[in-house]
């Protein structure tokens, strides 16, 4: 039988790992989200305070919602953005609040499962 001592040593490591590892899906959606941003926001435009929500996970979010996500884009940022192949299932979200010009402004950008690539922002 196993010591109380053990089944927290157990408890506390498995813990640990689950938190490691959804540290590094948030770093990574992160990561992307800023490449992307950097890659496709109109040149010129200076923001700060960049701050990020925690990583969620959606499957409401269907073909003719892309599209219109696609199509409309969001003002400080180019047009004619190339963008990943919409995945099918679940897709991944995270939220980015930011300073433009004294307005705190926020984008969704959706990603795909394996977190490298923007399907969709808005």
């Amino acid at each position: 039988m196993m010591h109380a001592r053990a089944y927290i040593i157990i408890i506390t490591l498995c813990l640990g790992v689950l938190l490691f590892a959804s540290c590094g899906k948030q770093y990574a959606a992160e990561q992307t989200v800023k490449d992307f941003v950097a890659q496709n926001m109109q040149d010129g435009v200076e923001t700060s305070g960049v701050d990020f929500a925690d990583l969620g996970t959606t499957r409401h979010i269907t073909d003719s919602l892309v599209a219109k996500m696609r199509k409309n884009g969001a003002q400080l940022y180019k047009s004619g953005i190339q963008y990943a192949k919409a995945p099918v299932g679940d897709m991944y979200y995270l939220r980015m609040r930011y300073l433009y010009k004294g307005d705190t402004l926020q984008n969704t950008f959706y990603l795909d499962s394996t977190l490298t690539q923007v399907v969709a922002f808005k």
